[in-house]
């Protein structure tokens, strides 16, 4: 393998780099005799697989910094720690925090923990509001164009609600069935029936 890579150069007259000597992804002829087979594995990202899943529906919680936040951090930083301007230790943080989640209802996630090093870094975040509601959402309670409507809750067909034109569908022959528990009782179905059997 050494003496490959020392010269650069393979028997085809391939240009040999640590990166295609070590990571083929073909078998020679002498590997498959003897049942190796070079496939690629599969590329695992499952992480990134769950945020697309997810969307923008994350698991925490909406938050407004109330009004007195400041005057509320102050009087925890000096409740527990004291004279200290600083966090000097881990276990300073932890009840720093812990107290701020009691006073406020609101933690630190995991992902930012290593991000809150000082108490201006605790201060800015219980200064910061959290909004989890969805773009979508976001438009029910925005100022529109005169030309753009937003309907929040569809509206299916039903003949005996729908009379604007005598309970007549434009899908003939189509019914609109409600399959889901979730909005079986929100949403009546109707079976339509074909339209030799209205003449009976």
């Amino acid at each position: 393998m050494a003496a490959i890579l020392r010269h650069s150069v393979c028997r085809f007259g391939e240009i040999v780099t640590p990166a295609t000597a070590v990571l083929r992804k073909y078998a020679t002829k002498a590997e498959k005799k003897k049942g190796i087979d070079r496939k690629p594995t599969p590329t695992i990202n499952s992480t990134a697989k769950s945020l697309a899943a997810k969307g923008f529906l994350r698991p925490q919680k909406d938050y407004t910094p109330p009004k007195d936040v400041d005057a509320s951090l102050n009087e925890i930083f000096k409740t527990v720690l004291g004279e200290n301007v600083e966090i000097s230790s881990i276990s300073q943080k932890t009840d720093v925090l812990k107290a701020c989640y009691s006073k406020f209802q609101h933690c630190v996630p995991n992902s930012l923990l290593r991000t809150v090093q000082t108490l201006d870094d605790i201060r800015e975040f219980y200064r910061t509001p959290v909004d989890t509601s969805t773009p979508y959402d976001k438009l029910k309670n925005m100022e529109l164009p005169e030309n753009l409507h937003i309907q929040n809750d569809y509206v299916r067909f039903h003949p005996e609600t729908d009379t604007k034109y005598n309970g007549q569908t434009a899908y003939n022959g189509r019914s609109t069935i409600v399959t889901g528990l979730k909005y079986k009782d929100k949403y009546a179905g109707h079976i339509q029936k074909p339209n030799w059997q209205f003449n009976r």
